[in-house]
């Protein structure tokens, strides 16, 4: 069987390509402490059909180019979406004269 790995897709941008990480968790050999590791792998993707967030399985081919080394085997697991917030919702108009204690009045609106 072929080297085989799994992990989430962090960029679709270029055209039939994929950026896979993958995470681990990992043993220091002198410290005994736990660390994750996060690698990162460019994989074939013919048709373009991974997105961001999908978890995929990927398999180790002939190299592709220079830094494609694998091939998108089968998307396991579908991302659910993303939240984006409204612009409005992340700009405060803060006034300059105002006191930081009657801008927390106003926001509540005891004044």
């Amino acid at each position: 069987m072929a080297h085989t790995l799994q992990g989430i897709v962090t960029s679709d941008k270029r055209d039939k390509t994929i950026t896979v990480s993958i995470v681990s968790r990992e043993t220091h050999p002198l410290y005994r402490k736990q660390y994750t590791k996060t690698r990162k792998y460019t994989a074939h993707d013919e048709k373009n059909e991974a997105k961001v967030g999908d978890k995929v399985e990927i398999m180790m081919v002939a190299p592709i180019s220079k830094t494609k080394a694998y091939k998108l085997v089968k998307i396991l697991e579908k991302s659910r979406g993303t939240v984006e917030l409204k612009d409005d919702v992340n700009t405060v108009e803060m006034p300059e004269k105002i006191g930081a204690d009657k801008v927390a009045k106003a926001e509540k609106g005891e004044e």
